[in-house]
């Protein structure tokens, strides 16, 4: 809660101007990345946002140039979202800065502390999606 409510990941304390994603679109593209073309539908049973939001968060992508629509390379008849190259490098990018403040508010800590808060974080995580029935896809 204080990393979002302080904003030290999606927040001013952490953007500056070499930041491009909003917390939406970073959730957006991650999945996108991980498990290639989703439609609408796709994107709503992964993250559990209503159609409307989607469209909405998703035509801002395509406008930024950070997805396109593509027909369903498996043949079905719903569009699907494709991230783009920029769109990859930005998420890219993005994510090792994220990883870097994430560095920065651990700097003092011990590597055991770290790995310890890490596999905590994961038991969490794990435990959440169980309880909301949607995993997230890892690399």
């Amino acid at each position: 809660m204080l990393l979002g409510r302080h904003g030290y990941l999606f927040g001013p304390r952490a953007r500056g101007a070499d930041w491009h994603l909003d917390r939406s679109a970073y959730i957006l593209l991650t999945r996108i990345q991980m498990v290639g073309p989703m439609s609408i539908g796709q994107l709503s049973e992964a993250t559990g946002l209503d159609a409307s939001t989607l469209n909405r968060q998703t035509a801002a992508m395509m406008r930024a140039g950070l997805v396109e629509r593509i027909p369903d390379p498996d043949g079905g008849i719903a569009r699907k979202f494709r991230i783009t190259v920029e769109g990859a490098k930005f998420l890219d990018d993005d994510r090792a800065r994220y990883l870097g403040v994430l560095e920065g508010l651990m700097e003092d800590w011990s590597e055991d502390e770290v790995a310890d808060f890490a596999a905590s974080l994961q038991r969490l995580n794990r435990a959440i999606e169980r309880l909301d029935g949607r995993p997230w896809p890892r690399p």
